[in-house]
């Protein structure tokens, strides 16, 4: 009889132990292997070196619409550059990367006051940080290859942690917590049902203020997660400089108080279009959003995986 209830016990407390794993919720690492299996497997993902894409990306500027096209080529887990020609416009191509830890920039940016370039090129953050140009595009570098491997590189390294389920445009997704150098935070969100990313989501500071003065026009079109605050009135034309003054202060004031009290702007990433590469899925289709719009949308035309990629196009310039 004791042996039969021992039996009994047993059997239960193994029922309400595989009860509590099935109810346990999934862990990063397991998210992050079904991404990479349903993106074509660890295999053929490990043997990635380099991979060049080229398309076109619509970009919103006010009320228009500016076309570019790019060409990205990069040489895990560090070299990465981009190249963006202006057909529209009459301006020369551009060109944003880096090599390690060091800016590429065409064409070079302008000298950094001495405060900052007495920093030096290593600081702010450690392995994947330095001066914040170099973050910016780092961030931007983790940002495209989350949606392209699901996976972090040692260019800009990045931990993850399970956060919760939520709804996608998509359907049900896992959501995971991203972190990395330089404060990086944001949100990884891949789908249940074909366990593909399908956005990334962070936030950024409030940095635009828009002031609506009484009896003055618009000075242009909103720009996307800027604020917009009804000002007083500016003083008569007849008033003194005093008052001038005074009036400009105010300005300066109310304008400090609002981005003191803004809300955070909820950037989005999203990635669509999946089509298969050598044996890999990739998206072909990414949009951006700041506060609920659009502000770009990139197409690739051609992704080539383990192009070869001339040693050139990752010098810095002198």
């Amino acid at each position: 009889m004791r042996h039969s209830i021992r039996i009994i016990l047993a059997s239960a407390l193994a029922a309400c132990f595989s009860a509590a794993l099935v109810g346990q919720p999934p862990d990063a690492k397991q998210i992050l292997s079904g991404a990479r299996e349903a993106l074509g497997g660890e295999k053929k993902l490990a043997e990635v070196r380099t991979f060049v894409a080229t398309g076109r990306t619509r970009q919103l500027r006010g009320n228009n619409l500016v076309p570019i096209e790019f060409e990205i080529d990069c040489e895990l887990p560090d070299k990465f550059v981009r190249k963006d020609d202006f057909p529209a416009q009459d301006t020369d191509p551009t060109t944003l990367g880096f090599n390690g830890e060091t800016l590429i920039q065409v064409p070079p940016p302008p000298p950094a006051p001495p405060a900052a370039s007495a920093q030096g090129p290593g600081r702010g953050g450690g392995r994947g940080g330095g001066p914040p140009r170099v973050i910016a595009v780092k961030q931007d570098f983790a940002r495209l290859t989350l949606g392209m491997f699901a996976a972090s590189f040692a260019g800009y390294p990045v931990t993850f942690k399970y956060a919760a389920q939520a709804e996608a445009p998509e359907g049900k997704a896992d959501v995971l917590d991203v972190s990395g150098p330089a404060n990086f935070a944001a949100r990884f969100l891949v789908q249940r049902d074909t366990h593909l990313p399908v956005m990334l989501m962070w936030q950024t500071p409030v940095t635009n203020v828009v002031m609506k003065i009484p009896g003055q026009p618009a000075a242009g079109p909103v720009p996307p997660g800027a604020v917009v605050v009804d000002a007083p009135a500016p003083p008569a034309g007849s008033a003194g400089q005093a008052e001038r003054d005074q009036y400009a202060a105010a300005i300066a004031n109310l304008r400090r108080q609002t981005l003191s009290q803004a809300k955070p702007i909820e950037n989005r990433i999203y990635y669509a279009d999946y089509r298969n590469v050598d044996g890999l899925k990739l998206p072909f289709r990414i949009r951006r959003a700041v506060a609920g719009e659009t502000i770009e949308e990139t197409t690739f035309d051609q992704i080539r995986i383990n192009a070869k990629i001339d040693p050139r196009k990752f010098e810095v310039s002198k």
